[in-house]
């Protein structure tokens, strides 16, 4: 028995990054969401999503699992549902299926009627769930916190370097391979993960909570301020407050990152900055493409950017700003606050799709990964739409 992280019909949501990605593989704090739910449960995670994206993640075997909505931030009542729940019961709320047991055949399962699938239903209560990008950053600082404590409990973390200048160094974490010298490391405002194999050049001044992700280096001199996160195989320097870089993404030079969510395989080029707060003070309003509307997005929010999209030198990002999939952005002044997918430049000129995937592959060479057929396949088909 299994696992499966099914994507809620409100998935689209969630877009740019749900246009290439299931739910499940969204990162924030230290964790994907599928790698949250296996470490919490120690059971073997499988993925639900969109037809067209399913080859990402392969099937899972024939039988009896746990279906849980992808989108659900997990708590200590969830966990002990998950242990005591009985076959063919689950738990539901006012936006559909939370969690069930079941032996439901995987091609068949439809989110917009989950809950047919079961013989009994309990109502839970309200859960939280993630419903737009910005609510990545709404949960942020309380789902970093979370990780640590679930990644380093019973660990020991690397000596620190005496080099450093750290305040509670109880709640710095380093792993196994990490280089940290001449830093400045102040978890009294949060914790400070250092993943396996990354390196905190000097200078770097960084207060938590923050997650530096295995093979991600911060540059010299940077300056962190928590919440943040660099994913895995991330590069970050200059300015960054309160953002998500989910992995493989570089921000490397001077300029300021704040209140952002980056996908994976994005750039900035050297000066970029986004805006994250109106002259007016007032509710920033972001884009969904689901809602076709602008939608309040709190006092701060910078830019939502997808996967493999890229900026040129000294680009000026505007407030609640929504960069689609596989742009290669640039233009004079502030920026457009909506650029769709596959745009090349900012004035409706389309990237064309045989390049945009050469230079995805040419960016993805740079750190010893290339595209997949399945990934070309994927951006094929969002190119088309």
């Amino acid at each position: 028995m299994s696992i499966i992280l099914f994507d809620h019909t409100n998935r689209h949501q969630l877009f740019p990054f749900t246009k290439n990605r299931s739910v499940a593989s969204l990162r924030f704090g230290i964790f994907t969401i599928a790698e949250r739910w296996e470490r919490l449960t120690g059971m073997q995670v499988f993925v639900h999503t969109s037809p067209y994206l399913q080859n990402l993640y392969g099937y899972p075997p024939a039988g009896e699992h746990i279906w849980v909505d992808a989108s659900i931030i997990p708590d200590s009542a969830l966990l002990d549902a998950i242990k005591s729940i009985s076959k063919n019961h689950c738990w539901a709320d006012e936006q559909g299926l939370i969690l069930g047991k079941a032996d439901i055949v995987f091609e068949d399962f439809d989110s917009a009627q989950s809950v047919q699938y079961f013989e009994v239903v309990h109502d839970h209560g309200s859960v939280q769930r993630i419903g737009y990008p910005w609510q990545l950053l709404s949960f942020h600082d309380q789902i970093l916190r979370f990780d640590f404590n679930l990644l380093t409990h019973g660990k020991t973390s690397l000596a620190i370097s005496s080099t450093n200048r750290c305040s509670k160094t109880a709640h710095i974490f380093i792993e196994p391979g990490a280089i940290d010298e001449h830093a400045i490391l102040n978890a009294s405002t949060g914790p400070i993960y250092i993943g396996k194999n990354a390196i905190v050049m000097e200078g770097s001044a960084i207060r938590g909570p923050f997650a530096l992700g295995d093979h991600s280096v911060l540059k010299m001199n940077s300056r962190i301020y928590g919440a943040t996160t660099l994913g895995p195989y991330c590069m970050g320097g200059g300015e960054i407050k309160n953002s998500i870089m989910m992995g493989y993404s570089n921000k490397a030079h001077d300029g300021y990152m704040g209140d952002a969510v980056i996908g994976e395989w994005c750039n900035w080029g050297a000066g970029t900055s986004n805006s994250n707060l109106k002259n007016t003070a007032g509710i920033v309003q972001v884009w969904s493409e689901a809602d076709q509307e602008y939608l309040p997005a709190g006092y701060k929010c910078g830019v939502i950017m997808g996967d493999y999209s890229r900026t040129a030198i000294n680009s000026s990002i505007n407030t609640g700003s929504v960069i689609g999939v596989s742009c290669n952005v640039f233009g004079e002044g502030l920026l457009p606050n909506i650029i769709p997918d596959f745009s090349w430049g900012c004035k409706g000129v389309k990237y064309k799709t045989d390049k945009a995937l050469v230079d995805i592959d040419n960016w993805k060479k740079l750190k010893k990964q290339s595209l997949s057929e399945i990934e070309k396949q994927i951006l094929i088909t969002l190119s088309a739409k």
